[in-house]
């Protein structure tokens, strides 16, 4: 279990690294221009379900495998569930980071697109791995 949570806490360093490179990728390789606001409502929107997915990817894969890992450390499919749940979620936090960088290449200034760099990290760094433990009950 340890080394699940070695490899999920490399995991997640890699993916806020890339969130720094695509903040730098961003301003280095942006371009002026008008960019329509409709794509930014509609990013917003996608950006707001996508965090709803996460919350439930971690209520059916994390927090369930969880439950079953406390009680019995060694389950295989339960570690299993439990390593893709958090990989989910990293992936899917990423995908805030990349809307931001779309629009950033789109033409929308960096004040704009922060929020979703900024709400990628927090999430990164808010459902950061935990291993599963009896005694935290």
């Amino acid at each position: 279990m340890q080394s699940a949570v070695r490899v999920l806490r490399a995991i997640q360093i890699a993916m806020i690294v890339s969130i720094g490179l695509y903040v730098f990728v961003g301003e280095r390789m942006a371009v002026a221009g008008k960019p329509d606001p409709a794509t930014f409502y509609v990013l917003s929107l996608v950006s707001i379900i996508v965090v709803g997915v996460i919350l439930v990817v971690r209520r059916t894969l994390v927090l369930q495998s969880e439950e079953t890992l406390k009680a019995k450390s060694t389950d295989r499919a339960a570690v299993n569930r439990w390593r893709s749940g958090y990989i989910a979620t990293y992936a899917l936090s990423e995908s805030l980071a990349l809307f931001g960088l779309v629009l950033r290449f789109l033409g929308f200034n960096l004040g704009q697109v922060a929020p979703f760099y900024l709400g990628a990290l927090v999430l990164m760094i808010f459902f950061g791995p935990r291993q599963p433990s009896s005694q935290l009950s």
